[in-house]
């Protein structure tokens, strides 16, 4: 397969399944409005979506963490980020969290990722936090399988309701 084969997309989602597209949206409506930090989940978007090489999603929440008044040097740091000094321990918590649900085929969620977890979140925080997971692996899943082509998209103004994946 060449490179411009790559970067042509395969389906838009949208045209094919619309039911399909706002079940999903209605998922990432729950995480936006479940009240866990704004910053917090697009450094769990960006954590999830570089473990499963999506570079839409990469590029989105990169995207929407800057306009959301992230850091460059965090943004760097996220892939990185148990080496990086740069993290909260509710971060660091929910970033070990988000690997840990991501690979969930390779070794489940180990017990201790789980106890680091629940000393950071609630109850409720856990399974919000575990739901914005979901989200964005449902979403990673969609743009690598039908190829979103990385670049394109542009984040909402800050006061506006920017379009997630």
């Amino acid at each position: 397969m060449t490179d411009s084969q790559q970067m042509q997309p395969r389906l838009d989602v949208a045209k094919a399944a619309p039911g399909a597209r706002e079940a999903m949206y209605a998922v990432e409506r729950y995480v936006r409005e479940c009240g866990l930090e704004r910053r917090l989940l697009e450094l769990v978007k960006l954590r999830a979506s570089q473990i499963n090489g999506c570079a839409y999603c990469v590029d989105m929440h990169t995207k929407d963490a800057r306009a959301n008044g992230e850091t460059e040097q965090r943004l760097y740091a996220v892939v990185v980020w148990r080496e990086a000094p740069f993290f909260t321990e509710r971060e660091r918590a929910a970033l070990a969290w988000t690997e840990a649900v991501t690979l969930v085929s390779q070794e489940q969620v180990p017990d201790n990722v789980f106890e680091i977890a629940r000393k950071e979140f609630s109850d409720k925080e856990l399974v919000d936090l575990t739901m914005a997971v979901i989200a964005i692996n449902g979403w990673n899943r969609l743009a690598i399988s039908f190829r979103e082509v990385a670049g394109t998209y542009q984040p909402a103004p800050p006061q506006g309701g920017a379009k997630e994946a």
